[in-house]
């Protein structure tokens, strides 16, 4: 019979995703496999479903901070669409495009788009241009978005003034 690293218990049902040591119920550290969605591809060591307290301290909890973080950057991004040129006329486009794809709904394209900028240390997307697309899955159909837009760095001097020209202000 295992028993558990953390606790010393006799009923250690679980392994530690990194160490492989027998966990219980109790002492055992759980990250969602949607912790980390937003990421294009997911290290071997944030994959696990199950940690143990050190593991997760040492390894998860610092990764998921910093993720954390770069999402809550990526809500306050500016974001102004295709049609905005008035407004985004004086803003450099040295980045590459960012492209995402089968997205859920609408916000969420956003949100990821963003993701990716500010991943990047920018502070705006400009001309985002998304697309839905209706599919049919068995007897139902839904709605695919995705989108693209080019990250750019912002500031109060290169934003137009003049509000009176805005479609869409943020």
């Amino acid at each position: 019979m295992k028993t558990c690293c953390c606790c010393q218990k006799p009923k250690a049902n679980l392994n530690c995703g990194l160490c492989l040591e027998p966990l219980c119920k109790g002492c055992a550290q759980f990250v969602d496999e949607e912790s980390f969605s937003f990421l294009k591809s997911i290290p071997a060591e944030l994959g696990h479903s199950v940690y143990c307290g050190p593991c997760f301290d040492q390894q998860v909890a610092p990764e998921m901070a910093k993720y954390q973080e770069i999402l809550d950057r990526a809500k306050d991004i500016l974001v102004y669409e295709k049609t905005q040129g008035k407004e985004t006329r004086y803003i450099k486009r040295l980045a590459d495009p960012v492209l995402v794809a089968d997205c859920a709904d609408h916000d969420e394209t956003i949100l990821r788009l963003a993701f990716f900028a500010a991943k990047e240390n920018y502070n705006a997307l400009v001309d985002v241009d998304l697309r839905s697309k209706k599919v049919k899955v068995g007897g139902y159909q839904t709605t695919i978005w995705s989108g693209s837009g080019v990250p750019a760095q912002v500031d109060a001097s290169r934003l137009v003034k003049d509000r009176s020209i805005w479609q869409n202000p943020n």
